[in-house]
């Protein structure tokens, strides 16, 4: 949905949001997959606490596994939301709360064998809605190129047929050059200049160029061919440093940061390293990493695409400022009824596909960082399964509420923004770790300690405060400050690194003296024999 919806608000300008996605999985295979399945760490805090053979360490980790899986439910909540509200009309927090729900108790009672099997099959469901969504409307409504060429001209995007936009009181149409509107509701509107005049149902009159606000909200019906409100122009759609980052003062800093955190957030994200767990040796991590890529590669050739065709069918999402609700809206911009009808349904099985899978396995991990590292390593190593089943599933229940609240604020946060902050701090607080922990045995615990809380808390901290400064300075953006806050992995990440190295020059004495072992155990083959399950039971 967030990659989609992207596309057509913002074109060309965040295509590295898809190919940082993909691409990140490119750095688990040649830097971490088979030497972390090797080493028999479960967990990020496994591997901390078995490299370093601190219990402190783990427990310093265990905190930024819980700041990265909250973060990263924060935009499946949205699409939570988004997806309920758009099937029922129900508000955007009942839908929050209703799916929340739902996958909490899945993940507490299925655990996480029943979610792989849960999630292997939801991965499919929206491989195939996407697919079918692409080329079920491309075959009634003319291919790619078509719509390509008819979206991404100079002039301005228009209407091909008379609209009917529903405006809400606030809203701000921005138009290039007049357009011709008769009103359905009564509406009330102040013009360019700040003029305020109120428009009797069924007026026929002119909107003049430049940003319009809408006092008194109703219906308009815009006429063929006129221009679409808030519509980037199609050369600038259609090319780097865009509508997305042309408002910034500093686009090319935001977006190399941005190619950062999503490549290299991916190493870091807890729920993604845990399944190499399920592999049998560094060989099986190594081949399932390849799969992936060519799977996540197909999976990302269709966002695009479905952003293009939605800026030609569907513009009226721009007026509205709407565009995340373009997985949802577009099957019905295409006839006949009953295939209309049919890609409704399954984008809809695909979308609450999409979200309940990932939710599922962050909260999987999320549960198990609290039940393995924290209750059953450090409060009670003694406990039994029973005991450790029963903590696991009352720490889903927990992480559950937690992020059905959290996910109730988050509904003016673009959902790929929120999914972008997740990979910076993943990329600043664990890559770091497991790169340098992997394979650099120069790297002591005091040093990946400082490294990890360093740029975990700087990342998460500007993160933060984006998220609060953002509403009170709308004018924030074009200043470095604001740059560097927003998209923190560009700085965060060096910081991070830099710490590691320097700390632990400075603490040559603190190499574990067993460290030959453990880089040995992590980098020759199986078949030597010396591959053991490091962090025991």
């Amino acid at each position: 949905m967030g990659v989609a919806a992207m596309i057509m608000a913002f074109g060309y300008d965040v295509l590295w949001y898809p190919v940082g996605y993909a691409a990140g999985y490119l750095f688990l295979l040649l830097f971490v997959a088979a030497p972390l399945r090797r080493f028999g760490a479960y967990t990020v805090p496994d591997f901390a606490e078995g490299r370093f053979d601190s219990p402190a360490f783990r427990r310093v980790a265990v905190i930024f596994v819980l700041v990265v899986g909250m973060f990263y439910m924060l935009p499946q909540m949205k699409g939570a939301g988004l997806t309920f509200n758009a099937l029922t009309g129900a508000p955007y927090w009942v839908g929050v709360v209703v799916v929340g729900s739902v996958i909490t108790l899945n993940v507490a009672l299925g655990g996480m064998k029943g979610i792989t099997y849960v999630q292997t099959f939801q991965f499919w469901v929206k491989v195939f809605a996407l697919t079918l969504l692409g080329l079920g409307v491309m075959a009634v409504a003319d291919w790619y190129g078509f719509h390509f060429e008819r979206v991404s001209g100079p002039e301005p995007l228009r209407f091909p047929e008379a609209k009917v936009v529903s405006h809400q009181a606030g809203a701000v149409l921005r138009l290039p050059e007049p357009a011709r509107v008769r009103a359905l509701d009564p509406v009330t509107l102040e013009l360019p200049g700040g003029e305020v005049r109120q428009i009797a149902a069924g007026e026929a009159f002119t909107l003049p160029p430049g940003p319009s606000r809408v006092v008194a909200g109703g219906r308009l019906e815009y006429q063929a061919g006129s221009p679409v409100p808030n519509a980037p122009v199609g050369e600038s759609w259609a090319r780097p440093f865009g509508p997305f980052t042309s408002g910034l003062g500093y686009p090319l800093i935001f977006t190399y940061s941005l190619m950062v955190a999503t490549v290299l957030g991916t190493a870091g994200l807890p729920h993604i390293l845990v399944r190499f767990y399920t592999n049998k040796d560094g060989e099986a991590a190594r081949q399932t990493t390849i799969i992936v890529i060519g799977l996540i590669g197909l999976f990302y050739l269709f966002p695009p695409l479905i952003g293009t065709l939605g800026r030609s069918l569907v513009p009226e999402l721009y007026a509205t400022g709407e565009t995340e609700r373009l997985l949802l809206v577009l099957p019905s911009a295409v006839g006949p009824e009953w295939l209309s009808r049919l890609l409704e349904a399954v984008v809809a099985a695909g979308a609450f596909s999409a979200f309940m899978s990932t939710t599922s396995g962050l909260m999987v991990a999320v549960a198990g960082a609290l039940a393995h590292d924290v209750y059953a390593r450090t409060l009670r190593p003694r406990a039994s399964s029973r005991d450790r089943r029963l903590a696991f599933q009352v720490s889903a229940l927990l992480a559950g509420l937690i992020a059905i609240a959290a996910g109730i604020q988050v509904e003016r946060f673009a959902i790929n923004m929120l999914v972008g902050w997740a990979f910076a701090i993943s990329a600043a607080s664990f890559f770091p770790l497991l790169t340098l922990g992997i394979w650099w045995k120069g790297l002591t615990l005091p040093g990946a300690m400082a490294g990890t809380v360093i740029g975990g808390i700087s990342a998460s901290a500007a993160i933060l405060a984006t998220m609060w400064l953002a509403p009170l300075d709308p004018g924030a953006s074009e200043s470095l400050l604001w740059t560097l806050l927003a998209q923190p992995a560009i700085w965060a990440i060096p910081i991070a690194f830099g710490t590691m190295v320097g700390v632990s020059r400075l603490t040559r004495d603190r190499v574990p003296l067993d460290i030959n072992l453990k880089m040995l155990r992590m980098h020759v083959p199986e078949q030597l024999g010396l591959r053991t399950e490091y962090i025991r039971e």
